[in-house]
């Protein structure tokens, strides 16, 4: 079997979303740039595959020095055993990151050496982790960021010319009248609305009962019904995702900073959520997120990959879900040029679907070109500590 030849950690930066964007002016202040970190396998048959771990967004240099601990330990190994490579990635570090960053470059060079396979054998990432009948999945828009009205009419406007009939968008406890009005202005187009509360960022998260009277509240404006409520409870407390559950109509779903396929399928066999959110880039590769979709189907809970990482990260987790025989995945909506270029065609979105990739490996495009265009910018990075970018008042949203 084809041995690793050579590790290589690559950060590239670029242009994201623009400057005066919500989410530019809340977590990123060095202006309107984000950075991804990828791992590149080297086969000693020649071939390379990538690999990326959601880290980088962060911390990019901590995701680097990490690439750079472990690569020793991959070259000369066989590169087509997966799953024997996780594991020695595991004994490297397990002992001091056994959930957290360490478990998001495994993902990347999992991701990466798949990927590598998968273009040897010339089929498809998917393929490797099981026989997909499926030929096309819906999907649903991401993004939702928005601080006015022209703003999410024009994200209604994408998402109308795509095909796509759900939405999900970023709402806090006090959003009410937001909700509302935005719940009424998709329903005009015939698009639902799903509200993604944030709370992974949030400390203190908010409590039980605060989502349950925002949804109460919402209700009593609108007849237009919250289609999910995503992690709108602390990651730290799956009890409250439990209790939640049983006092509001919405699915309530979460998942997405989970680094370990155990936690997860914990959570699963708990009942805590409706459906999961792994992330391929974050929770140790495709391999991983496979684990999901096997005890979840056991449990009758649906998973929905989470895809908000660059352009290797989204392709994994697409891969991961036509293998998984997913029924909905996530379309960020924010622009981010590296990633178009890096995709090419390989994310072909046709009425609201998302047609499988059947191009061998992941179907993306690295060369120097997109190299020297991207460099990285040690600023481009994702701030956690948010600031306050002066909303609007819901006053401002009454009109529904």
């Amino acid at each position: 079997m084809p041995q690793i030849k050579k590790i290589r950690s690559l950060l590239l930066s670029s242009p994201y979303a623009e400057e005066g964007h919500p989410e530019i002016l809340e977590c990123f202040p060095n202006g309107a740039k984000r950075t991804i970190g990828m791992v590149e396998v080297t086969l000693d048959n020649g071939m390379k595959g990538l690999g990326e771990g959601y880290l980088a967004v962060f911390a990019p240099r901590v995701f680097e020095s990490i690439v750079e601990l472990c690569a020793p330990y991959m070259v000369g190994n066989d590169g087509f055993d997966l799953n024997q490579r996780v594991r020695d990635l595991c004994r490297v570090c397990d002992y001091w990151s056994l959930q957290g960053a360490a478990r998001h470059v495994i993902s990347a060079f999992e991701i990466a050496l798949a990927d590598a396979k998968a273009k040897s054998l010339n089929m498809p990432v998917h393929r490797l982790y099981g026989e997909s009948d499926v030929e096309k999945i819906p999907m649903y828009g991401s993004g939702g960021i928005c601080d006015s009205k022209e703003h999410f009419r024009a994200e209604l406007d994408q998402l109308s010319e795509l095909g796509i009939g759900l939405y999900k968008i970023r709402a806090e406890k006090d959003d009410i009248c937001r909700t509302a009005w935005i719940l009424e202005e998709a329903g005009k187009r015939g698009i639902s609305v799903g509200v993604d509360m944030c709370q992974n960022l949030a400390d203190p998260p908010q409590k039980v009962k605060e989502v349950a009277d925002y949804v109460r509240e919402i209700e009593n404006l609108t007849q237009k019904e919250i289609v999910f409520l995503e992690e709108s409870i602390g990651p730290a407390d799956p009890d409250g995702f439990k209790a939640l559950r049983r006092c509001v109509s919405p699915k309530v779903c979460g998942g997405e900073i989970i680094t370990t396929p155990k936690e997860m399928i914990d959570r699963i066999h708990d009942h805590v959520y409706d459906f999961v959110q792994p992330d391929a880039s974050v929770i140790g590769g495709i391999g991983a997120v496979m684990e999901v979709f096997h005890e979840a189907k056991l449990m009758n809970t649906e998973v929905v990959v989470h895809a908000w990482g660059g352009p290797v990260a989204i392709m994994a987790s697409y891969h991961a879900a036509f293998a998984g025989g997913g029924n909905l995945v996530e379309f960020p909506m924010l622009d981010f040029p590296l990633g178009d270029e890096m995709l090419g065609e390989s994310k072909s979105i046709a009425d609201g679907y998302l047609k499988r990739p059947d191009a061998p490996g992941l179907g993306i495009t690295l060369n120097e070109e997109i190299e020297k265009k991207y460099p990285f910018d040690e600023t481009a990075v994702y701030s956690c500590k948010t600031l306050d970018r002066g909303k609007p008042s819901e006053s401002y949203w009454n009109e529904i």
